[in-house]
């Protein structure tokens, strides 16, 4: 494919098959086809073909060759004989014909535009050196036109192809009958065409330059349009080939796509994390920036979660495999993004629409200006000029590129921000909603239970002061750390949530001493539990009726309970020594993703099955004033209708099966990417970094790549506009035609490039709370 036009030509050839729809990348090469199951691929392949086009099946995009074979250039670009053979080869020999047609070229433009280096017979060797360009060097361009021609179909080669053979031929009747040919004739320098028949022009320059400017074009456009596609292939390379594993006690190496579900790889400090798996031993920080776009390393240690394509940092890793293949997260990322690149903005079908009918409305108008320069008594040399330029400068190339290249930019730019679009119609979505739905538990909080404080009573500390006074015991027996080590060696015996968070920050506190082991454990059902734990009776408790502990412990639960967390009691020989206050966290960022997201005109809303002061708690940190707790999965698809009712464009952020209805209800389901596979499924974007500031962030890149968009076909639709006119009337040579077709796409390709550097420009207070703010340090502000 080579325009827009040929786009449209093979979306309408598959959409006249029953049951099947089909959109058509002309940046990728690509289309994306649903089916009925009657129907196979080969079916599908035959009527591309049959439309005068080579087509295969694609590469699974999992495969780390397939994701890059998906990056390189679209065989529409390659030369004449199609796609057969290595992109090398096919570069290699663009490359060559390229080269090959400037050097035939450069002699003749120079002789035809400065006049004073015109020898004795000048035209001549024009006429030979162009003969060449006019058959070899356009003849992708002719094989094309006349492989259209055998369909009944126009596209951009059509138009050059035409040129070319019109440009050519007149240069030859010129030639032979016209009296060009004469010995010591000269053609002075200009960039309009001459309307005089005073001078027997010839348009060799029009002859080489339109293939010439046409070829390095699309050269240009091809390497620019590899650099928009480079996501994909950035991905293919976070794959690793081979790992080490231990089959029968014996360390070897294999090919990572021989590993199995279940089986224990090793990663050394420097090497990729082979596929998606649970740490099984040893202990490291990995660096999932190329995957999540997590700047920060991450610890893990056994039993953590580590995801396939992160770069181990230190320590030596034994990894159990949870995901072969297909299955794993760089997988998910590589098919969204390669998703996400074959889809069209509204408007971009408008273009498409339009390019269908084009070309063959550019021939009519060239007919026409012919016959009218003809009719009206003009030069023939003038009239078949204006003809010539009119089919040279026309480009639906332009608007063929405006969508496909800002969409590869941009998900890649996305994807390596940790923000993955399912598509165009997802990013035009997010661009107009205007209320955010939020999930609380793992979108605006960790979703992970932690210990938030350790109050221990003022009596307990004045007593123990005394008691390392007095010498008995010779230390402090009921101080913060020992609290908590004394509470958690009894929590060891439980595994309630609660349990877990007191004995793991207990153990984190400890610097990998051990926790003593309780006796005479006992757990009362909706009390707690108690142990004997190095001769002291603990016990870890509710705290019930706040009478008869100390005041201090009693201002701890208020406070605990205002905050939304919940407040554990210990006692210690039978008196209430501290309380341990629960809690799932907010992430860092939440404060001010929310205020980013109101200073872009979004409306935030919380949604939480927690309870109402668990709810207000969180929504007061947070500056949210629209609050709805304890919230079933059909209350929170419900909110999402009665907000729509209203008027609203809603766009819902979750992570968890809870979430799945709601997502799938709303104009824009956003995922959190630690979330679960069901919310994930359900929704339109999805987070892939564990930093809620990439919410704004996506915003913010829908509303600059929709900006983009619309900037290409402005400038698609402006430049046809403004030049045929010129080209009709005569005012437009048909090499500085050539120039400026292949210029137009030029600049739609570099226009959407700018996406790749793009950057949240996010605002320069920053808070930290409702009415607390301060100024961002010069590394936030950049980022």
């Amino acid at each position: 494919m080579t325009c827009a036009a040929c786009v449209g030509r093979v979306e309408r050839k598959l959409g006249r098959l029953d049951g099947v729809s089909a959109t058509v990348n002309l940046a990728t090469g690509r289309a994306k086809v649903s089916h009925p199951a009657a129907l196979s691929v080969g079916d599908l392949v035959t009527v591309v073909e049959a439309a005068g086009y080579a087509a295969r099946p694609a590469e699974p995009p999992a495969r780390p060759g397939g994701a890059a074979d998906t990056a390189r250039p679209a065989p529409g670009r390659e030369p004449a004989d199609g796609p057969s053979g290595s992109g090398e080869a096919n570069e290699r020999r663009e490359r060559d014909r390229l080269l090959i047609t400037a050097l035939l070229s450069v002699p003749v433009l120079t002789l035809s535009m400065v006049p004073g280096w015109q020898f004795r017979n000048w035209q001549w060797l024009c006429f030979v050196l162009a003969a060449q360009v006019a058959v070899w060097g356009a003849w992708p361009f002719h094989q094309r036109a006349l492989r259209g021609l055998r369909h009944g179909t126009a596209t951009m080669d059509t138009l050059v192809s035409l040129g070319v053979t019109a440009s050519f031929a007149w240069s030859a009747y010129a030639l032979f009958l016209g009296g060009a040919g004469r010995p010591g004739m000269d053609m002075p320098l200009s960039l309009l065409p001459s309307a005089s028949g005073d001078v027997a022009g010839v348009y060799l320059e029009a002859t080489v330059g339109v293939p010439l400017f046409v070829l390095a074009g699309r050269r240009l456009e091809a390497r620019a349009r590899r650099g928009t596609g480079s996501a994909l292939r950035a991905l293919a390379e976070l794959a690793a080939k081979d790992v080490t594993v231990r089959r029968g006690g014996v360390e070897r190496r294999v090919p990572a796509d021989d590993l199995a579900v279940g089986e224990v790889f090793l990663v050394r400090p420097g090497e990729r994390v082979a596929t998606d798996g649970t740490v099984v031993e040893g202990g490291s920080a990995l660096d999932l920036s190329l995957v999540t776009g997590e700047s920060r390393p991450v610890e893990v240690g056994p039993g953590s979660r580590v995801t396939g394509g992160a770069v181990n940092s230190s320590g030596l890793l034994e990894v159990r495999a949870d995901a072969v293949g297909s299955d794993t997260q760089l997988a998910r990322i590589t098919r969204l993004v390669e998703d996400a690149q074959t889809g069209k903005a509204a408007v971009q079908r408008l273009a498409d629409s339009v390019a269908a009918v084009f070309v063959p409305a550019v021939i009519a108008v060239s007919v026409t200006v012919l016959g009218f320069w003809l009719g009206a008594g003009a030069d023939p040399q003038a009239a078949i000029t204006a003809a010539v330029a009119v089919l040279v400068v026309a480009c639906p190339c332009a608007l063929g590129l405006a969508t496909p290249t800002a969409l590869l930019a941009a998900t890649g730019r996305g994807a390596r921000l940790g923000i993955l679009v399912s598509g165009v119609e997802a990013l035009e979505r997010l661009r107009k909603v205007d209320t955010v739905v939020l999930d609380k538990t793992g979108t605006l909080t960790t979703g992970r239970m932690s210990v938030t404080a350790v109050t221990v009573s003022a009596d307990a500390d004045a007593d123990a002061d005394a008691h390392a006074r007095a010498g008995a015991g010779g230390h402090a027996r009921v101080g913060a750390a020992e609290v908590l080590r004394l509470a958690a060696a009894v929590e060891q015996g439980s595994e309630h949530p609660l349990a877990r968070a007191i004995v793991a920050h207990a153990r984190r506190q400890a610097d990998g001493h051990p926790l003593p082991r309780p006796v005479r454990f006992a757990a009362v059902p909706g009390s707690g539990v108690s142990a004997l734990v190095d001769g002291e009776e603990v016990a870890v408790t509710r705290p019930g009726e706040l009478g008869g502990i100390p005041d201090d412990l009693r201002e701890a639960v208020r406070t605990a309970e205002t905050a939304g967390h919940t407040a554990v009691l210990v006692r210690v020989g039978g008196a209430p020594r501290a309380v341990i206050s629960v809690g799932d966290t907010l992430r860092p960022d939440a404060y001010r993703a929310v205020e980013h997201l109101r200073r872009l005109g979004l409306r935030p809303v919380l949604a939480t099955g927690d309870r109402e002061a668990t709810a207000r708690a969180i929504a007061g940190q947070l500056g949210i004033t629209e609050i709805h707790a304890e919230a079933l999965p059909e209350d929170k698809a419900a909110l999402v209708t009665t907000l729509q009712g209203h008027g609203s464009r809603v766009a819902v952020v979750g992570d968890g099966v809870n979430d799945a209805a709601a997502l799938a209800a709303a104009d824009l389901g956003i995922a959190m990417g630690g979330g679960t596979d069901v919310a994930i499924g359900a929704a339109d974007v999805t987070l892939v970094r564990e930093d809620i500031q990439a919410l704004p962030d996506a915003v913010r890149l829908a509303r600059h790549t929709l900006a983009t968009i619309r900037a290409n076909l402005v400038w698609a639709f402006g430049y046809n506009l403004v030049t045929l006119p010129l080209a009709a009337v005569g005012r437009l040579n048909p090499m500085v035609a050539a120039a400026a077709m292949s210029v137009s796409s030029l600049l739609v390709v570099g226009n959407s490039l700018r996406l790749r550097a793009w950057n949240p420009s996010r605002p320069r207070a920053l808070g930290h709370g409702p009415g607390r703010t301060r100024t961002a340090t010069p590394w936030e502000a950049a980022s």
